[in-house]
């Protein structure tokens, strides 16, 4: 299906209107420097080599395999890599930094931080996290690659991939410090790459979802020395503005979490940052930090010198459905009304695009501030009465779901099941408060945009967007208490895993979508290896810490169903309860609304490639994206969930893979017709690059795979013309 509104013509005279923003430098390079292809966040490239007319000649031009997958821990690899001088760098399943030749695929050098640290006498604290990319810098023979592994930022010579010592303690800099908070044991890193403004490297975090979550600040530090220079407090401090909207006066002191996990974007000439920010922890109740809760949830706009507040806009209120903003944002200028506006563009989870002007924060299209329902049975509770709705641009997914939304490919029992199950949930709005009675969270908790990002072609100021398209379930119960009396493994066992493991894992233990089912998970893993996880956390599972030993061989016990171990006395911690920290509710986990085959109860699309036209807000045309190899509907194409997001081209083209189906494609950027698709050794749950050496173009995706059910995969693969 294709909605096509716009033509070729129309995207012409734009960009005659618009030709004035591809004079930034960054926009025209054969390089790909920056994270998102430039610190605009557009995923724009000027080359031209590869078009649409010769795009189907595309072959494989290397492959470079990094030979660390884990096909056993679900691996991936997030990365969107950066070409500097030929040099294409990116990080491995297991975070190694590689050096590659761009042109053929070879390793130049790998740095490897999972080592002993800087004394060489103890080992590091490394966290297995996702990486989603790398941070360049240069002064003349000064050239550096900054990234995160684990709680460390790490500074390294660009040129032989050495660790540079002068950069922090020995050539890396703790997360854990200039937090403003004493959080030494809290988990905290960085998943997407900073960004550097003058000698400045500015970056966000990602921390734990639960009420013991590290906050949120943003940091900037000197690129040369390491130092620390300034930061953001996104749970304001007393005397700041946005303290007010905390009804705990000592929210800044308890709260975690509100933090920018997902980029940031720069406007280097205003001198401006735009930084994202999620939701406040624990994300499903909010009794504890109670009003609109600035900054979570809200677009900055920071002098990147200094880190002063220019503006902000909050685009949910008190979020309590886990709807952070999923992406840096993209700067843009458009042509509203005859004028051009330097703009700035935020994707939502929940299918919406606030475009901002770039200096005020202003709405460009107008907002509504529309009344949702405030109604909850969880005790302490209070929901905000209103949440922002913009007129335009156009939602690019459906938001609200009815009886005719179910999947009409169902077998005719099952989609009755599915009907009575749809029955006796809570549906039909974006907004529905959490509670006992389970709720449909529609577009999903990874529904909308998501970390990939759009693409922005400046010369049209059109925007391409994959989303996700897929209904879950929420549900709310009393959180378990520990008994007055004594324990055995056993039940303190199933009592700690649902206090810090049931949200991910779910009350069954079988997992759901990005999370894995821990069914029989003694067959794959020794009893010490699950305790040191659950110390150590890895990749999307947070560190616990602050569990004690005997509460994690308790936490073991029960999932490994050691009925040996369930018997023993558990002895409780003597230590004060934290009522903070103990909140009355939790949630069951994340769990897809699926048939009892385990198909989509929804219709397809189930996930789709959009383009708006940010002009107009008006969406100019919308296809599905991918194809799930397990479902076959005849003449149907369903779309999958997707990860990764997509690259556009001067050439007319919009890149992407992203899907399950383990597929790269290339669109026609004015139509949305499929020109072009090549097979992955692994899904690419990436944003390919693209770039240019010595007169030959280049298309990179990385194929890790691992999510949603795909093998896991260790490769970056460049697509090249024939012959160039």
């Amino acid at each position: 299906m294709i909605i096509n509104t716009k033509t070729k013509l129309i995207g012409v005279i734009a960009g005659l209107l618009l030709s004035a923003c591809n004079s930034q430098s960054d926009l025209n390079t054969n390089e790909w420097r920056v994270y998102g292809g430039n610190k605009q966040s557009t995923r724009y490239s000027s080359l031209k080599q590869i078009d649409t007319s010769n795009v189907k000649q595309l072959q494989v031009a290397w492959i470079h395999h990094t030979n660390d997958a884990d096909t056993t821990s679900h691996s991936q690899i997030q990365c969107n890599p950066i070409i500097v001088d030929g040099i294409l760098y990116a990080t491995t399943p297991h975070l190694k930094l590689v050096a590659l030749d761009a042109t053929t695929g070879d390793q130049k050098w790998v740095f490897d931080p999972d080592q002993k640290d800087i004394n060489s006498t103890t080992s590091i604290r490394f966290i297995l996290n996702n990486s989603r990319g790398v941070t360049y810098w240069e002064d003349g023979d000064d050239k550096r690659i900054i990234f995160c592994a684990g709680s460390y930022i790490y500074a390294i010579n660009a040129k032989n991939g050495q660790l540079i010592k002068s950069f922090g303690d020995g050539g890396r800099v703790d997360m854990h410090d200039h937090l403003d908070r004493v959080m030494k044991e809290a988990y905290i890193t960085a998943t997407t790459p900073g960004i550097i403004y003058k000698d400045l490297y500015i970056v966000g975090s990602r921390v734990n979802e639960t009420s013991d979550a590290a906050p949120g600040h943003i940091r900037a530090y000197d690129v040369r020395t390491g130092q620390f220079k300034w930061i953001f407090h996104t749970i304001p401090h007393p005397g700041e503005k946005g303290y007010e909207t905390w009804e705990d006066p000592n929210a800044w002191k308890r709260i975690g979490a509100a933090n920018s996990w997902s980029g940031l974007s720069l406007d280097e000439k205003r001198g401006l940052l735009f930084a994202p920010t999620g939701s406040a922890a624990f994300d499903f109740y909010g009794g504890k930090r109670k009003g609109t809760g600035l900054y979570a949830n809200s677009l900055l706009a920071l002098d990147a010198g200094t880190g002063k507040l220019v503006w902000h806009y909050q685009v949910i209120h008190h979020d309590v459905w886990d709807k952070d903003l999923p992406t840096a944002p993209s700067l843009v200028t458009i042509n509203k009304d005859g004028k051009k506006i330097d703009a700035v563009a935020q994707p939502t989870k929940h299918g919406f695009v606030f475009v901002l002007d770039r200096e005020t924060g202003k709405p460009l299209f107008p907002v509504d501030e529309k009344l949702v329902d405030t109604h909850t049975e969880l005790v302490g509770e209070k929901l905000w009465p209103t949440q922002p709705i913009p007129r335009l641009p156009e939602p690019f997914v459906r938001q609200t779901l009815s009886d005719k939304d179910i999947n009409p490919y169902l077998p005719v029992q099952s989609r009755a099941d599915v009907l009575a199950q749809l029955h006796g949930y809570r549906y039909g709005s974006m907004f529905i408060p959490p509670g006992k009675q389970p709720s449909v969270i529609f577009p999903g908790f990874d529904g909308g945009a998501e970390w990939g990002g759009p693409a922005v072609d400046p010369t049209t100021g059109w925007m391409y967007i994959n989303a996700n398209e897929m209904a879950w379930i929420l549900t709310m119960i009393n959180a378990p208490k520990q008994p007055a009396g004594t324990e055995d493994f056993g039940q303190a066992g199933q009592r700690l895993f649902a206090q810090n493991c049931m949200g991910c894992h779910g009350q069954d233990r079988k997992g759901s979508g990005n999370y894995p089912s821990l069914i029989n998970i003694e067959k794959k893993y020794h009893d010490q290896d699950i305790l040191n996880l659950i110390a150590t956390g890895r990749r999307m599972m947070p560190s616990f810490k602050q569990l004690s030993l005997q509460e994690r061989q308790a936490i073991v016990s029960f999932i490994t169903n050691n009925t040996a171990n369930k018997s023993k006395k558990f002895t409780p911690v003597n230590a004060p309860v934290d009522s903070f920290l103990n909140l009355p509710y939790q949630m069951t986990g994340y769990k897809k609304f699926l048939s009892k085959e385990g198909l989509p109860a929804i219709a397809p699309p189930w996930g789709t490639l959009n383009a708006i036209n940010l002009n107009t807000g008006k969406i100019a045309w919308k296809v599905p994206l991918g194809q799930d190899p397990a479902i076959k509907i005849k003449d149907v194409v369903t779309g999958t969930e997707n990860y990764g997001g997509p690259a556009v081209t001067a050439g007319g083209l919009v890149f992407i893979a992203a899907t399950k189906d383990s597929k790269i494609r290339a669109f026609d950027k004015q139509t949305g017709k499929l020109l072009w698709e090549a097979t992955l050794p692994a899904s690419g749950f990436a944003t390919p690059s693209v770039y240019e050496v010595n007169g030959k173009q280049y298309v990179v995706i990385a194929c890790g795979g691992g999510k949603l059910g795909t093998k896991s995969g260790d490769a970056y693969v460049a697509f090249a013309l024939p012959g160039k």
